[in-house]
């Protein structure tokens, strides 16, 4: 099998905040492939710079210096309006926290980002029927958050996360929240998501039986990958 093209590339990308006069170098110098269809585990410790180089690829923060490359765009040189729009249709959000809005039933949750597309009402929730039982949901379509458990809002979350079809996922610690039973159901269904599906997945996780599951585990520290 031939090594697959990357479908994320970084040169020699740096990120800096300033604090007050103080300046705080999170990424140095990074040089990044990741191919498309992987599966990749990032760890470090807290303050290494996992999420800021989660944020970078994923289109929320420009890098300080460097190039950044996604699904055959050239990110850091996008706009604002052009970043979002590119962000809505390539990239697909899952957080340690579920994000899920209370009042709104799991297909109303995982409607959500479909309602920024020009689809028409019937067919984006048909759309959000279909996320809902490709994460194992189909009875669950009507509960709102508070009547599932943490690893049911989860799928609810993922689902949400692939409604749109996005080309990349980022999960940033998919399973902080959750005990050991449901952390795997979850990592099981990540892998499904990569393996059936062929979505390229980054997960930033502290938890090494969730880095296990990626096909490739990187560690970043002080900003460097090592």
């Amino acid at each position: 099998m031939s090594e697959a093209e990357p479908i994320i590339t970084l040169r020699g990308v740096n990120k800096t905040f300033t604090r007050g006069k103080e300046k705080l170098e999170v990424l140095n110098d990074l040089d990044l492939d990741i191919p498309k269809g992987s599966f990749e585990a990032l760890m470090g410790p807290s303050g290494s710079g996992k999420t800021t180089l989660l944020n970078l690829i994923a289109g929320l923060d420009r890098p300080t210096k460097g190039k950044i490359d996604v699904a055959g765009k050239s990110i850091s040189d996008l706009g604002d309006s052009e970043l979002s729009r590119w962000r809505s249709q390539h990239i697909g959000f899952i957080f340690q926290h579920f994000n899920l809005i209370p009042v709104l039933t799991a297909l109303e949750n995982v409607e959500l980002p479909l309602l920024l597309t020009k689809l028409p009402g019937p067919e984006r929730k048909k759309r959000a029927a279909t996320a809902l039982r490709v994460v194992g949901l189909e009875d669950r379509m009507g509960h709102r958050p508070a009547q599932l458990s943490g690893g049911q809002e989860q799928r609810v979350g993922i689902a949400r996360a692939i409604v749109h079809d996005p080309t990349i996922l980022v999960a940033d610690e998919p399973t902080g929240e959750l005990d050991r039973h449901s952390a795997d159901e979850i990592l099981g269904l990540l892998t499904k998501l990569n393996q059936e599906f062929e979505k390229t997945i980054l997960m930033v996780t502290h938890d090494p039986a969730a880095a296990e599951r990626a096909t490739i585990i990187r560690k970043l520290d002080k900003g460097q990958l090592v």
